[in-house]
């Protein structure tokens, strides 16, 4: 009788880690205001574990009453069940201390800096305290567009795991993300990245390392343009907007884009080029600057370049600058 070979058939399979990174089965997320929270919902979604990190316990409240508003607008346009919102929900889960970040197989850095200043230096310290608690292996991120990635890496121990990843999350729509590598970042480190960004659904769009990415650059330019001719009086702002919808085809117009992602941020994005590159075009308009320091920084305070409710959604046109 010939011999009957028997091999145990876990080696022909992947190990329980392999597996983990490979489908990238947990995700962190520090910060979770409107960026982080589209984020989770996204990741969520997409059926990966979230667990996000937040300075308090009332903001840990306020993201999760926010993405369960977000899932409900999209049950009321037939975007999903209530089952499927019930699903996302159970995957998200909100946290005081970075070592519930343990076991993350990627942490995405998604804070909210007030100061253009001491944006670069806060985004280092995230990304230390996220370093002290996770497996050497875990990727480590950013969402940031205007601070370089090589620079957050610089003082890790395990440089190479760090990467750019730019999610557009203003236009509903919007189906790229900008992955970017830095000096030290790894090739195997890349690949993965871009691995995770067609796993939720994104097209990845390769970016060398500069301040504002594509997006965040060209988005600049347009806006600061859009305010001069508001300004001049060639137009009123909603027309401009109408002819960027309609004649151009964009989602939002820049006046629309630019209170959707918070006027505040924009001008934090622009001061951050301006000292970068020098370049006038960079430079905050005064419009923009006047509405800041006024408060009316677009959704999120419910009034901006046009007034909304509670939900987000433009009622009323106002007259600033116009």
């Amino acid at each position: 009788m010939s011999e009957i070979l028997v091999e145990p058939i876990e080696q022909y399979g992947l190990s329980k880690k392999v597996r983990t990174q490979s489908l990238f089965s947990k995700i962190g997320i520090v910060g979770c205001g409107s960026v982080g929270r589209n984020l989770a919902r996204l990741v969520s979604a997409s059926g990966m574990e979230v667990i996000f990190v937040e300075v308090s316990e009332e903001k840990i409240a306020l993201a999760l009453r926010e993405i369960e508003r977000e899932l409900d607008r999209q049950i009321e346009h037939w975007g999903m069940t209530p089952g499927d919102k019930r699903i996302i929900m159970s995957r998200i889960h909100g946290t005081l201390k970075y070592e519930d970040l343990s076991g993350c197989d990627l942490v995405i850095e998604a804070i909210l800096s007030r100061s253009s200043e001491l944006t670069t230096e806060i985004r280092k310290g995230v990304f230390k305290n996220i370093e002290r608690h996770v497996d050497p292996n875990c990727i480590i991120a950013t969402n940031s567009t205007t601070t370089i990635i090589t620079e957050l890496a610089s003082e890790l121990e395990h440089k190479h795991r760090c990467v750019s990843l730019h999610v557009l999350t203003t236009a509903k729509d919007a189906r790229v993300v900008e992955v970017v590598k830095g000096l030290y970042t790894s090739e195997e480190v890349y690949q993965a990245a871009c691995k995770f960004v067609k796993l939720i659904g994104k097209t990845v769009v390769p970016v060398e390392e500069s301040p504002g990415l594509v997006s965040i650059r060209i988005f600049s330019v347009m806006f600061n343009e859009a305010c001069e001719m508001l300004m001049e009086g060639v137009a009123r702002k909603e027309d401009i907007d109408l002819v960027m919808r309609d004649g151009l085809g964009l989602a939002y117009g820049p006046f629309e884009m630019a209170d959707r992602a918070g006027l505040d941020k924009v001008e934090r994005w622009m001061d951050n080029l301006y000292k970068e590159f020098g370049d006038m075009r960079y430079k905050p308009s005064p419009l923009l600057k006047r509405m800041v320091r006024a408060n009316q920084l677009g959704t999120k305070t419910r009034k901006g370049f046009y007034t909304y409710d509670e939900t987000g959604r433009k009622i009323t046109q106002t007259i600033v600058g116009a």
